[in-house]
């Protein structure tokens, strides 16, 4: 079973088995360049401006776009659902990381995100220029039967079981200022390292969880206010072969306004 997280290696050798999607903004895939055969998907396409509640959608739904947006997106990328899809981006796989949740949210199920991003690829690979040109197709998707995120009254179950790690993938002074009870501030970039511009070292990845309060016998419960930090996360505890990962995208307010308490450092 191939790791949801795949070296520029393996991808040099899959490129014609698989569907490269570029979340740049479509300036940067047509002039400075892209993976050869990739489509453009760019990360602005397929984000939420409001959460789900604002929308009259589904409070557990967070920031996803909505069934209906995401099919249009990928319908005009020529995205089939049985395509095997790699993702990148240029900023260490962050944005990258939010397209691979939204689609395992709506039942995608084969998708990687690439080890590094667009520039570390370019520095021993072919890229190319110019538009994709992939003609239309009529993707449709469907919710997940398994999927990761949660609404308020699983996240306030989970506060109450011990085995449970909260991890707040905020700023560390958002995380000063109210957080969940019990949540560990965790920053997504210590997670990645600038030479590479891809993932620590397994070894690594462990022992920063380790210190966060995050071990094989917990599950995790994640939180954000920004989709694309909680995502990348996400994926490097699924990498690790964390199976029981919750993910909330509730924000703070809502969380007040239901008289629920938060700490504060």
């Amino acid at each position: 079973m191939t790791d949801i997280v795949v070296s520029a290696a393996w991808l040099a050798d899959h490129l014609d088995e698989v569907r490269v999607v570029d979340v740049r903004d479509d300036w940067e895939f047509d002039g400075i360049g892209h993976v050869p055969g990739a489509v453009n998907v760019p990360f602005d396409s397929f984000r939420a401006e409001e959460h789900a509640v604002d929308r009259g959608g589904d409070p557990a739904e967070g920031m996803l776009p909505g069934v209906e947006a995401w099919e249009e997106v990928l319908s005009e990328a020529g995205i089939t659902p049985d395509d095997t899809l790699v993702v990148y981006d240029d900023t260490h796989g962050v944005f990258a990381a939010r397209f691979l949740v939204t689609a395992l949210a709506y039942g995608h199920e084969t998708v990687h995100l690439l080890d590094g991003d667009f520039s570390a690829w370019s520095r021993d690979h072919e890229v190319e220029r110019g538009e994709s040109g992939r003609a239309e197709t009529e993707y449709a998707a469907s919710k997940a039967e398994d999927s990761p995120f949660v609404g308020f009254e699983t996240v306030q179950a989970a506060l109450e079981d011990d085995d449970v790690a909260v991890l707040d993938t905020r700023e560390p002074h958002e995380w000063e200022e109210g957080h969940l009870p019990g949540a560990v501030q965790l920053d997504w970039r210590e997670l990645v390292d600038d030479d590479s511009r891809g993932l620590k070292p397994d070894d690594e990845l462990e022992a920063i969880l380790a210190d966060h309060g995050v071990d094989r016998e917990k599950r995790v419960l994640l939180y954000c206010n920004t989709a694309r930090r909680i995502s990348h996360t996400y994926v490097v505890l699924r990498h690790l072969g964390y199976e029981d990962v919750m993910f909330y995208e509730g924000s703070l307010t809502e969380w007040e306004a239901r008289g629920a308490p938060l700490e504060s450092a």
